[in-house]
């Protein structure tokens, strides 16, 4: 999965939500009423609000067919559109997501959300720089907007644009003091840049942050006190982040959080240890070899 603090941080609009509900009378009338645009419309965005509510409780199939027929009933809501792209997103549907988000800003070229996620999808797509141009696009209109900057930083990292990368990061962090991610992506561009000093301390800081409830800054602690050669200290932190979420044992799994080749080898060679081989199987994570 595509490490972002929110993806579906924008499903809910206050269009959705203030729709009046059809009456009892209007769902269960004995014949079929003809449709006008606007009683089309007004039941497209009600199918909407039920696919926000599916959404959230992570039906997402279910929440794609209402979406879809919303975009059918009401096609001049932006909001609809960029639903439906934000639901075939989170099912990996690229092509369809990329359909619908570019039909969203085509109805709404101010929309700083639609432009947003427009990035979102391109950086699915690996197309960095038109993510990049996106979200730097949806920031003119909304400059304070953590996960975007995030989202931004984490373009740029993959553009090899290191120093911008840990600007937009810095600026994240710096309206939303407990957004860990940022930090915990600061020291992921240090690492690849071989700062592992400076890369720890920012892992510090989000482990800080989150109190010791996120497993990714532990485990990346752990593989530099191993390259330091503090191998009894890195196991045990090691053994504490596998413990708390195993997912982070799986190099796939960290590569698609943005871990960069420098510390994915690193980590390789700290799993294989014997002992970590021993926590892997405690915790029923595949062995590495």
């Amino acid at each position: 999965m595509y490490k972002r603090f929110s993806l579906l941080s924008i499903l809910i609009s206050a269009s959705l939500w203030g729709l009046p509900q059809p009456s009892v009378a209007q769902v269960f009338a004995p014949h079929v009423p003809e449709l006008d645009a606007e009683r089309m419309e007004q039941q497209g965005l009600f199918l909407a609000q039920e696919a926000v509510q599916l959404a959230q409780f992570q039906q997402f199939e279910l929440a794609l067919q209402r979406a879809s027929l919303a975009a059918q009933l009401a096609p001049a809501s932006p909001q609809v559109w960029l639903l439906l792209g934000q639901l075939h997103l989170q099912m990996e549907d690229f092509d369809q997501a990329l359909e619908a988000v570019l039909k969203a800003r085509e109805l709404d070229e101010e929309d700083p959300a639609a432009l947003f996620e427009l990035g979102s999808v391109y950086f699915r797509l690996g197309e960095f720089e038109k993510a990049a141009e996106s979200i730097e696009q949806g920031l003119e209109f909304a400059p304070g907007v953590p996960g975007a900057l995030f989202d931004l930083g984490n373009a740029y990292f993959m553009l090899g644009r290191y120093s911008e990368a840990i600007d937009r990061y810095e600026r994240s962090a710096d309206i939303d003091e407990m957004f860990w991610p940022s930090i915990n992506n600061i020291g992921l561009v240090l690492y690849e840049q071989g700062d592992v000093d400076d890369a720890v301390d920012r892992w510090q800081m989000a482990v800080d942050i989150t109190e010791e409830q996120e497993a990714e800054p532990l485990l990346a602690i752990a593989v530099a006190l191993y390259v330091e050669g503090k191998e009894d200290e890195a196991i045990d932190v090691g053994r504490m982040a596998l413990e708390m979420d195993s997912r982070y044992a799986d190099l796939e799994f960290l590569k698609e959080n943005l871990w960069g080749d420098r510390l994915l080898a690193d980590t390789e060679e700290f799993l294989n240890l014997p002992t970590m081989q021993d926590v892997l199987a405690q915790t029923a994570v595949p062995s590495l070899n």
